[in-house]
């Protein structure tokens, strides 16, 4: 028993034990004899009394946190959760195939959704909302939003848009399937994505019937020239900030892109995904405004909101919006419209703005102590500019490495993801992990940085 009264039965043995007090914690937490709102040691209190290392009590705690067990309180320090008591003390749950902690690109803090301003949102939205808004739609979104988001990236991204040629949908994958669908049922038979490259935007697109052919990329972005050669119906990229490599597309071959373009009539598709999040100076703007005729510019709420939402959007050509919705009303019949006119009213009461601002301030802190960090921690580099939710890691050049990373972290507990498993061509990066910082909240981010830096350190050294 603890001097603080609990008895936990925690293992003495040095290798078990963080998940030894994991255990324990879990076990009284179950059993009720720690209550939901009951506070816990402080991680020094905690481990001056069991005359343990801090970092392995804040470790247990951290994992805790993650699987919902515990809450960390501004001000009130860490608790058991409200929810902790509703888990059974009989058998555990099932299994979900993904470890509690991650350091994976592609979202934000679950937990830092901003749930006041959404629902003042979602009153004044339904408030306000005209009766015709609940009615089926025609699959290209919700007037208001469609009319919202407009405005917003017009004034943020510098696209062309306009409402007509604005199509909502359920994110970026959904409305690349879209348009590679229409590329397919016009005729087309390729397209080109930079290698490497999202996993499910090449499975979307081999689903709606086209063959993928790799773009390379290299440290100014896909390499445009290469189109010539390769001859495919449309191209998809990531201009502002390529996925994964972390380059942006330099001036004269944003230039290249758009006359392949006009030339071939061949169809560019911009991917948007974290274009507000630049670090080090003003957001490069949406290639879809050099060029509206022939990009279609396709943009999502998961990087500030949450992948949760499920709203995203493309901005269309002319002639390429009557066959998207086409499509889109025949798979969906159009989307939730109470998310869409609480997003139209959030973008229009800046309410996105402002979220926007306070996740450039955290993640520009995050991605500067992230670069320090690794800079000085071993034969491993940093790359890719000061944006987005993530960065590349270079490792040592040597077969299997990446593998060993990934492999020990996830024995660890942390879920990484290398670049290998974005491959899908001869692309010349040596092996990396693609790190995210968004994730984490700010209870769990300095250890989890600090874990990820031991996991380099034994399997590199």
């Amino acid at each position: 028993m603890t001097q603080f009264g609990l008895d936990l039965h925690v293992e003495t043995h040095q290798t078990r034990r963080r998940s030894s007090l994991e255990d324990a914690l879990r076990r009284a937490i179950r059993s009720g004899r720690l209550a939901a709102g009951q506070r816990v040691p402080s991680s020094r209190a905690m481990a001056e009394d069991l005359g343990w290392a801090r970092g392995t009590v804040a470790a247990a705690y951290e994992q805790l946190v993650a699987e919902g067990y515990l809450e960390a309180r501004t001000g009130a320090g860490t608790v058991v959760a409200d929810v902790a008591t509703l888990v059974p003390a009989g058998p555990s749950r099932p299994r979900t195939g993904r470890l509690a902690l991650d350091l994976l690109p592609g979202a934000p803090e679950p937990g830092g959704f901003p749930v006041t301003a959404w629902l003042r949102a979602g009153r004044d939205a339904l408030a306000h909302a005209e009766p015709g808004s609940f009615d089926y739609g025609n699959g290209q979104g919700a007037p208001a939003l469609r009319l919202a988001l407009a405005t917003y990236l017009g004034r943020a991204r510098g696209v062309s848009a306009d409402p007509d040629r604005t199509v909502v949908t359920a994110g970026v994958t959904q409305a690349l399937w879209l348009l590679a669908r229409v590329v397919a049922a016009r005729g087309g038979r390729t397209m080109a994505m930079e290698d490497p490259c999202h996993g499910p935007h090449r499975d979307a697109v081999v689903d709606a019937g086209l063959r993928i052919v790799p773009l390379p990329v290299d440290s100014v972005g896909a390499r445009v020239r290469e189109l010539d050669r390769l001859r495919p119906d449309a191209v998809f990229v990531t201009p502002a900030h390529q996925y994964p490599i972390g380059v942006t597309l330099s001036t004269d071959r944003r230039r290249e892109l758009v006359a392949w373009a006009r030339r071939t009539g061949g169809l560019v598709i911009e991917d948007d995904y974290d274009g507000e999040l630049r670090y080090d100076r003003r957001p490069v703007g949406a290639l879809q405004g050099t060029a509206p005729d022939h990009v279609a510019y396709l943009g999502t709420a998961s990087k500030i909101l949450g992948p949760g939402i499920r709203l995203g959007w493309a901005v269309l050509p002319e002639g390429w919006v009557r066959e998207v919705r086409r499509v889109q009303e025949v798979v969906t019949q159009g989307l939730d419209v109470t998310s869409q006119l609480t997003f139209a009213a959030f973008l229009e009461s800046y309410g996105y703005d402002r979220l926007v601002r306070a996740r450039r301030a955290t993640y520009r802190r995050r991605v500067a102590e992230l670069v320090a960090a690794i800079d000085a921690g071993g034969p491993f580099t940093t790359s890719g500019i000061a944006a987005g939710g993530h960065i590349l890691v270079s490792l040592p050049d040597r077969p299997g490495v990446e593998r060993a990373v990934v492999d020990e972290a996830a024995r660890r507990g942390l879920w990484l993801v290398g670049l290998d498993v974005l491959r899908h061509g001869a692309d010349p990066y040596p092996p990396a992990i693609v790190l995210g910082y968004t994730r984490p909240s700010a209870f769990a981010w300095p250890p989890l940085l600090d874990r990820f830096l031991g996991i380099l350190r034994d399997v590199i050294h």
